[in-house]
């Protein structure tokens, strides 16, 4: 039998971990996201670090999902364009955006995304900005139908490294209750 992690999970990639872990002195600290009960309505999180966007991310990105728009991938094309130089892929800068906050927010507690009822781009991304992130809890509310879990609304902000608003979203998510640890 393995110990569980003091999230209440254990999962097959930590039963070494838990192993060690018993010969250590102290407490033993697993990383987690928020359960539920821990969301407090009109608090905002800053996530670090931050996410440089290079060429080489964008032109992965956009290859990977057969996104061949000239904006991402053609220098010579996207010099005539109004930027002036290729952009980095606003989906690239979505998935980052919400990539930043899970650590913090959702690791481990998380049921699932809901969906987007907000996606903005005010400002531009180009290769060797940096994405920094923050996140504003909006709602929250018992699920009326998933005892054990909660729906959590999120606002998250991309700023640029001169902390100009480049990417807006504002999602719905599905995560756990503390009861789901206790029962894990």
């Amino acid at each position: 039998m393995t110990e569980q992690n003091t999230a209440g999970q254990n999962t097959a990639g930590q039963d070494a971990a838990s192993q060690n872990a018993a010969d250590q002195d102290g407490p033993v600290i697993t990383q987690r996201g928020l359960w539920f009960e821990e969301f407090e309505v009109g608090a905002t999180y800053r996530h670090a670090p931050g996410r440089t966007m290079t060429e080489a991310d964008n032109t992965w990105f956009t290859a990977v999902t057969m996104n061949t728009q000239a904006l991402h991938l053609d220098a010579h094309f996207a010099e005539s364009e109004p930027f002036g130089e290729r952009l980095v892929n606003s989906m690239f800068t979505l998935a980052t955006l919400v990539g930043l906050s899970v650590s913090q927010l959702t690791q481990g507690t998380i049921v699932g995304n809901l969906g987007f009822s907000e996606v903005a781009f005010p400002k531009p991304v180009f290769h060797g900005d940096t994405l920094y992130a923050e996140t504003k809890i909006l709602d929250k509310r018992l699920s009326r139908s998933r005892p054990g879990e909660g729906i959590i609304s999120l606002e998250h902000i991309g700023r640029n490294q001169n902390g100009d608003v480049v990417a807006r979203a504002v999602r719905k998510t599905m995560v756990f209750t503390q009861d789901h640890a206790q029962d894990a």
